[in-house]
């Protein structure tokens, strides 16, 4: 049964009647085919219905299946089973002496749910979680079998595809030899000044922070390859203690910090996968836009953040590169990403969330597909300029919408 099943911060129910956990893929087939309306639920982590098949249709666990993680390391891939999170992942890979290119803040989330939704770590030159992926495997409506390799020219709207197409049982992803990452944290940087091409040019990976109650970021966590040479971040001084992003949460849910080196699967994320990450309590909204327009988006966002501080935690800035997944948000364009953990108070947030994308208008900002938003239907098909296509390839994998609800059949219209 799935009645008062919650996604992982509690600010959704879902309403479908039925969950069900198949616990092989034959399973799963059969269970796809005889089913009028079904969504996969990943390990949670959405903020908005996504994932809610409606009332009347199955919300599908693939946590039974076999949780298959199989390294080719002549080839440097590895295939992974839809319902793997990256942190079992991640363990796997850096045994073999390999690695991903790079890890969201969060080793709990499932992979798939992850490369569908167009989530991603931080770094210049490092793309999104889908970056890596080079074949998905996909259960459709009528319980075949499809494999969506990068010759095909379906490839490049299978990858983040919402769930709209099917169930995804494995991806393959690229690798590389693993490395090692030393993270620092820095104190106040302040925005009068500051330029944030080399800031955010100045280590593998870099996230800065501020809770909107004053100008400028409270903090910056800077992850560096060892392998690679640092110049040192001089903008700001080093943190004495250790930090944890959001305000009052214990730091000893976070990774090594200090400029500890270690695996990078131990850094890369800010939480260590033993804990509760983020807040817990919460509700949060992303939008990710060109990158040159960084400046001028904090200074329209600090011009409005008395209306945001009293209903924020904190608020993440991060850098994306370019990709070429067609509802990836940064698909095409180099991107800058500004989250926001808000207190759980839906009531309070939401006037909030649509007065900082009136602020954000001006920038072409694409909303993370998988977080809480407002931008309507019509402005979404102008920012994600693929989506017409990928509605048609949708349409012709799911004729009869079994892999839509609501929230699909907004987007695609």
């Amino acid at each position: 049964m799935a009645e008062g099943l919650t996604n992982w911060a509690g600010n959704v129910t879902y309403s479908a009647k039925e969950l069900q956990r198949p616990d092989s893929v034959g399973a799963l087939r059969s269970l796809v085919a005889r089913s009028g309306r079904v969504r996969v639920l990943g390990s949670g982590h959405s903020f908005n219905l996504i994932a809610d098949p409606g009332s009347g249709g199955v919300l599908l666990s693939l946590t039974a299946l076999p949780p298959s993680v199989e390294v080719d390391t002549a080839a440097r891939t590895v295939r992974v089973a839809g319902g793997v999170r990256y942190a079992e992942l991640a363990r796997a890979v850096h045994a073999q002496g390999l690695a991903l290119p790079n890890m969201a803040s969060l080793p709990h989330i499932s992979v798939a749910g992850s490369v569908a939704t167009g989530t991603h770590g931080s770094g210049n030159t490092n793309g999104s979680l889908a970056s890596p992926v080079r074949e998905v495997e996909l259960v459709l409506a009528d319980g075949s079998a499809l494999t969506v390799g990068r010759d095909d020219p379906r490839f490049d709207g299978t990858v983040t595809s919402l769930g709209a197409l099917g169930v995804v049982t494995a991806l393959t992803l690229d690798l590389e030899p693993a490395f090692e990452v030393a993270q620092h944290v820095f104190g106040r940087l302040p925005f009068a000044g500051l330029d944030f091409g080399k800031v955010s040019a100045s280590a593998y990976s870099v996230s800065l922070f501020t809770d909107w109650r004053q100008s400028g970021f409270v903090h910056a966590w800077v992850k560096r390859r060892t392998d690679a040479p640092w110049d040192g971040f001089p903008w700001a001084e080093p943190a004495a203690e250790a930090m944890h992003p959001v305000p009052g949460m214990p730091a000893v849910n976070c990774t090594q910090q200090f400029g500890v080196p270690g695996p990078w699967h131990e850094r890369l994320p800010h939480f260590r996968p033993e804990f509760t990450p983020s807040s817990g309590s919460e509700i949060q909204s992303e939008y990710l836009l060109p990158r040159p327009y960084a400046v001028d988006a904090l200074e329209a966002l600090d011009r409005i953040r008395d209306v945001m501080a009293p209903v924020l935690q904190i608020c993440e800035v991060r850098t994306v590169a370019a990709d070429r997944q067609w509802l990836s948000p940064a698909y095409g364009r180099d991107t800058v990403a500004f989250h926001f953990t808000w207190v759980d108070d839906a009531a309070a947030v939401l006037p909030v969330v649509r007065r900082m994308e009136e602020a954000l208008a001006p920038f072409d900002a694409r909303p993370h597909w998988g977080k809480v938003f407002s931008v309507a239907a019509p402005v979404l098909r102008e920012r994600y300029p693929r989506l017409a296509e990928f509605a048609a390839l949708a349409a012709e994998l799911d004729p009869a919408g079994t892999f839509r609800n609501a929230f699909v059949d907004e987007v695609l219209g």
